[in-house]
């Protein structure tokens, strides 16, 4: 039975989330929708990351196993056609090994926050970015940024119906950089928590505000404790950008 990756980019706001629910419309629904309308079957959908409620993605990964050999640019063109009119699009298609899983043969996943930072509202981006009204310093926040690189227990940024095994995790980048109104904050790691990178933002931002010192992020990191954690940050802002694998 041969195994398809799909490299996939969606807007979030209109879904529950990427998870298959009883009820609801989601990210993984529609794409098992449309791969039975053109195949005949209905496949399993896997995705790499099951993003929450309205957070997006620029090049999520996923695989299905289909009955029959298809031309890949057929299976591209074919679920885009059946997608229509869900803010979902297949990137591309490559028939992969069965050994291939694109939850568990990922190495990295790459993530995304953009922070609008400023007082008027967000007429283009509108459930795409997090406005915060205040003036955040960037600098301050990177540096804060800096004390959860490296291999941590992030129990403190760990949503309480996480189902991860061990809070423990190595994130390899978190950088805070801004582009004239834009605050961008890039996440890189194996695999994060649940609801991990929108709660570290919204930490981030209470350092940004001057709530918070860069250092007092250390506090709080060793704290093991979710009551020391900011305001977890909207889901708009957040992004799935891209899902390495080995080659």
């Amino acid at each position: 039975m041969p195994r398809y990756k799909l490299t996939i980019e969606y807007d979030g706001s209109p879904f529950l989330g990427w998870q298959v629910q009883e009820s609801g419309l989601t990210v993984a629904g529609v794409l098992e929708d449309a791969v039975e309308k053109l195949s005949g079957e209905r496949a399993k959908v896997s995705g790499a990351g099951r993003t929450d409620t309205g957070v997006h993605a620029l090049g999520q990964v996923a695989h299905i196993d289909l009955a029959k050999d298809w031309d890949t640019d057929t299976i591209r063109d074919g679920l885009n056609a059946h997608l229509r009119p869900h803010p979902v699009a297949v990137l591309s298609a490559a028939q992969v090994g069965a050994d291939f899983d694109a939850r568990f043969s990922a190495t990295k996943r790459h993530y995304l926050y953009r922070i609008l930072n400023r007082r008027a509202d967000a007429a283009l981006e509108r459930n795409r970015v997090w406005r915060v009204v205040r003036p955040l310093d960037e600098k301050k926040m990177h540096e804060a940024a800096q004390h959860l690189v490296g291999n941590h227990d992030f129990t403190t940024f760990r949503a309480a119906e996480c189902q991860a095994k061990s809070p423990v995790k190595t994130i390899d980048v978190l950088n805070v950089t801004r582009e004239r109104d834009e605050i961008r904050i890039d996440a890189s790691a194996r695999s994060f928590l649940h609801h991990q990178v929108r709660s570290i933002v919204g930490s981030l931002a209470q350092v940004g505000e001057g709530k918070w010192t860069p250092a007092d992020m250390k506090r709080v990191l060793d704290a093991r404790d979710r009551s020391a954690c900011g305001p977890v940050a909207p889901p708009d802002g957040l992004y799935l950008v891209r899902v390495d694998y080995a080659k």
